[in-house]
Protein backbone atom coordinates (compact mmCIF):
# COMPACT_ATOMS: atom_id res chain seq x y z
CA UNK A 1 0.00 0.00 0.00
CA UNK A 2 1.31 3.56 -0.48
CA UNK A 3 1.78 5.87 1.95
CA UNK A 4 0.04 8.50 2.55
CA UNK A 5 0.23 9.90 6.55
CA UNK A 6 3.40 11.05 8.29
CA UNK A 7 4.01 10.95 11.99
CA UNK A 8 6.52 12.45 13.26
CA UNK A 9 8.18 13.02 17.22
CA UNK A 10 8.73 16.78 17.78
CA UNK A 11 12.27 17.22 19.82
CA UNK A 12 14.93 16.01 18.36
CA UNK A 13 13.21 15.18 14.90
CA UNK A 14 11.95 17.65 13.58
CA UNK A 15 13.26 20.59 16.00
CA UNK A 16 16.64 20.64 18.06
CA UNK A 17 15.90 20.83 21.74
CA UNK A 18 18.64 18.86 22.69
CA UNK A 19 20.77 21.77 24.21
CA UNK A 20 17.69 23.15 26.06
CA UNK A 21 16.66 19.56 27.41
CA UNK A 22 20.39 18.95 28.48
CA UNK A 23 20.52 22.29 30.37
CA UNK A 24 17.51 22.12 32.02
CA UNK A 25 17.40 18.84 33.00
CA UNK A 26 21.71 19.79 34.68
CA UNK A 27 19.81 22.72 36.37
CA UNK A 28 17.42 20.64 37.93
CA UNK A 29 19.84 17.59 38.76
CA UNK A 30 22.53 19.97 40.03
CA UNK A 31 19.18 21.35 42.35
CA UNK A 32 18.34 18.33 43.34
CA UNK A 33 21.54 16.11 43.22
CA UNK A 34 24.71 18.34 43.12
CA UNK A 35 27.81 17.02 41.23
CA UNK A 36 25.95 13.46 40.07
CA UNK A 37 24.95 14.04 36.60
CA UNK A 38 27.38 14.92 33.83
CA UNK A 39 26.16 16.06 30.63
CA UNK A 40 26.50 12.63 29.40
CA UNK A 41 24.60 11.15 31.67
CA UNK A 42 21.38 13.40 30.73
CA UNK A 43 21.25 12.10 27.72
CA UNK A 44 19.81 9.12 28.28
CA UNK A 45 17.29 10.81 30.03
CA UNK A 46 15.49 12.54 26.49
CA UNK A 47 13.18 10.84 25.43
CA UNK A 48 10.46 9.62 27.84
CA UNK A 49 7.76 11.34 29.62
CA UNK A 50 9.77 13.86 31.34
CA UNK A 51 7.81 12.72 35.28
CA UNK A 52 9.77 9.35 34.32
CA UNK A 53 13.20 10.52 34.01
CA UNK A 54 13.35 12.89 36.70
CA UNK A 55 11.77 9.81 39.48
CA UNK A 56 15.45 8.68 39.27
CA UNK A 57 17.29 11.42 40.33
CA UNK A 58 16.03 11.36 44.09
CA UNK A 59 13.61 9.59 46.05
CA UNK A 60 13.87 12.56 48.75
CA UNK A 61 11.75 14.83 46.89
CA UNK A 62 8.64 15.39 44.95
CA UNK A 63 8.81 14.90 41.56
CA UNK A 64 6.19 17.04 41.01
CA UNK A 65 8.86 19.99 42.25
CA UNK A 66 11.01 18.73 40.34
CA UNK A 67 9.13 19.17 37.05
CA UNK A 68 8.15 22.42 38.18
CA UNK A 69 11.74 23.27 38.24
CA UNK A 70 12.47 21.70 34.93
CA UNK A 71 9.77 23.22 33.21
CA UNK A 72 10.74 26.67 34.94
CA UNK A 73 13.83 26.68 33.51
CA UNK A 74 13.40 24.89 30.14
CA UNK A 75 10.36 27.79 29.21
CA UNK A 76 12.51 30.93 30.45
CA UNK A 77 15.06 29.21 27.84
CA UNK A 78 13.18 28.21 25.16
CA UNK A 79 12.82 30.87 22.23
CA UNK A 80 17.37 31.13 22.35
CA UNK A 81 17.94 27.31 22.19
CA UNK A 82 15.85 26.03 19.73
CA UNK A 83 15.84 25.77 16.27
CA UNK A 84 13.86 23.73 13.35
CA UNK A 85 16.69 20.92 11.87
CA UNK A 86 17.99 21.82 8.60
CA UNK A 87 15.70 21.02 5.79
CA UNK A 88 12.18 20.37 8.16
CA UNK A 89 10.30 23.47 7.42
CA UNK A 90 11.12 22.63 3.10
CA UNK A 91 10.40 19.07 3.34
CA UNK A 92 7.07 19.66 5.00
CA UNK A 93 5.78 22.42 3.05
CA UNK A 94 6.74 19.76 0.34
CA UNK A 95 5.00 16.83 1.55
CA UNK A 96 1.50 19.07 2.60
CA UNK A 97 1.63 20.22 -1.01
CA UNK A 98 1.52 17.30 -2.23
CA UNK A 99 -1.22 15.80 -0.37
CA UNK A 100 -0.17 13.70 2.70
CA UNK A 101 -1.48 13.50 6.28
CA UNK A 102 0.99 14.83 8.51
CA UNK A 103 1.08 14.75 12.14
CA UNK A 104 3.26 15.17 15.64
CA UNK A 105 3.29 12.41 18.15
CA UNK A 106 5.25 13.50 21.27
CA UNK A 107 5.84 12.82 24.79
CA UNK A 108 5.97 16.60 25.97
CA UNK A 109 3.06 18.60 27.02
CA UNK A 110 0.76 20.76 25.05
CA UNK A 111 1.99 23.95 25.94
CA UNK A 112 5.78 23.08 25.45
CA UNK A 113 4.75 21.80 22.22
CA UNK A 114 3.02 24.80 21.32
CA UNK A 115 6.01 26.85 21.90
CA UNK A 116 8.05 24.60 19.89
CA UNK A 117 6.11 24.55 17.02
CA UNK A 118 4.77 28.08 16.68
CA UNK A 119 8.60 29.33 16.98
CA UNK A 120 9.97 27.28 14.66
CA UNK A 121 6.93 27.93 12.23
CA UNK A 122 5.94 24.35 11.62
CA UNK A 123 2.48 24.34 13.08
CA UNK A 124 0.48 24.78 10.59
CA UNK A 125 1.64 21.91 8.37
CA UNK A 126 0.10 19.58 10.91
CA UNK A 127 -3.27 18.36 10.70
CA UNK A 128 -3.06 16.68 14.46
CA UNK A 129 -0.73 17.00 17.25
CA UNK A 130 -1.02 14.40 19.88
CA UNK A 131 1.12 15.53 23.46
CA UNK A 132 1.20 13.61 27.00
CA UNK A 133 -2.13 15.14 27.98
CA UNK A 134 -4.15 13.25 24.82
CA UNK A 135 -3.17 10.00 26.32
CA UNK A 136 -3.17 7.70 29.04
CA UNK A 137 0.05 5.84 28.29
CA UNK A 138 3.25 7.26 26.54
CA UNK A 139 5.11 6.11 23.61
CA UNK A 140 6.48 3.35 23.27
CA UNK A 141 3.00 2.41 24.21
CA UNK A 142 0.77 2.06 20.77
CA UNK A 143 -1.88 4.34 22.13
CA UNK A 144 -0.38 8.02 20.87
CA UNK A 145 0.63 6.67 17.28
CA UNK A 146 -3.18 4.93 17.12
CA UNK A 147 -4.64 7.83 17.95
CA UNK A 148 -3.05 9.93 15.45
CA UNK A 149 -4.11 7.56 12.96
CA UNK A 150 -7.77 7.55 14.20
CA UNK A 151 -7.46 11.60 14.30
CA UNK A 152 -6.14 11.12 10.22
CA UNK A 153 -8.13 8.49 9.13
CA UNK A 154 -5.25 6.47 8.24
CA UNK A 155 -4.53 2.81 8.35
CA UNK A 156 -1.37 1.26 10.08
CA UNK A 157 -0.44 -0.18 6.43
CA UNK A 158 -0.13 3.72 5.36
CA UNK A 159 2.04 5.43 8.16
CA UNK A 160 5.55 5.76 9.02
CA UNK A 161 6.18 6.51 12.07
CA UNK A 162 9.38 9.21 12.36
CA UNK A 163 11.57 9.73 15.63
CA UNK A 164 14.94 9.90 16.95
CA UNK A 165 14.36 7.90 19.89
CA UNK A 166 13.62 4.38 20.63
CA UNK A 167 10.47 5.24 22.31
CA UNK A 168 9.28 6.44 18.58
CA UNK A 169 10.80 3.21 16.96
CA UNK A 170 8.77 0.81 19.26
CA UNK A 171 5.67 2.88 18.87
CA UNK A 172 5.15 2.72 15.43
CA UNK A 173 6.17 -0.89 15.89
CA UNK A 174 3.81 -1.74 18.43
CA UNK A 175 0.83 0.30 16.06
CA UNK A 176 2.21 -1.70 13.08
CA UNK A 177 3.19 1.19 11.25
CA UNK A 178 6.22 1.20 8.98
CA UNK A 179 8.81 3.29 10.69
CA UNK A 180 11.75 5.67 10.07
CA UNK A 181 14.82 6.71 12.48
CA UNK A 182 16.96 10.10 12.18
CA UNK A 183 20.77 9.40 11.63
CA UNK A 184 21.20 12.88 13.55
CA UNK A 185 19.87 11.93 16.29
CA UNK A 186 22.03 12.14 19.88
CA UNK A 187 21.14 9.06 20.72
CA UNK A 188 23.54 7.52 17.76
CA UNK A 189 21.63 6.02 15.07
CA UNK A 190 22.81 2.66 15.89
CA UNK A 191 20.37 2.95 19.13
CA UNK A 192 18.11 2.98 16.64
CA UNK A 193 19.43 0.49 13.93
CA UNK A 194 19.12 -2.00 16.67
CA UNK A 195 15.70 -2.08 16.72
CA UNK A 196 15.36 -2.32 12.61
CA UNK A 197 13.22 0.49 11.62
CA UNK A 198 11.95 0.00 8.00
CA UNK A 199 14.25 3.47 6.50
CA UNK A 200 17.12 5.69 8.42
CA UNK A 201 16.92 9.04 6.91
CA UNK A 202 20.14 11.03 6.75
CA UNK A 203 18.40 14.52 6.08
CA UNK A 204 15.10 14.91 6.72
CA UNK A 205 15.08 15.64 2.89
CA UNK A 206 15.21 11.86 2.20
CA UNK A 207 11.57 11.51 3.40
CA UNK A 208 10.35 13.26 -0.25
CA UNK A 209 12.54 10.94 -2.27
CA UNK A 210 11.24 8.07 -0.25
CA UNK A 211 7.59 8.91 -0.63
CA UNK A 212 7.13 10.79 -3.35
CA UNK A 213 9.24 9.09 -6.29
Amino acid sequence: MTIRTLLFDLDGTLINTNELIIASFLHTTEKYAPNQYTREDVIDFIGPPLEESLSSISDKVDVEEMMNTYRAHNHEHHDDLVVAYDGVVETLSKLREAGFKLGIVTTKLRQTVTMGVKLTEIEPYFDTIVTLDDVTNAKPHPEPVVRAMKELGATPEETIMIGDNTHDIEAGQNAGTKTAGVAWTIKGRQVLEDLQPDYMLEHMSDLTKLVME
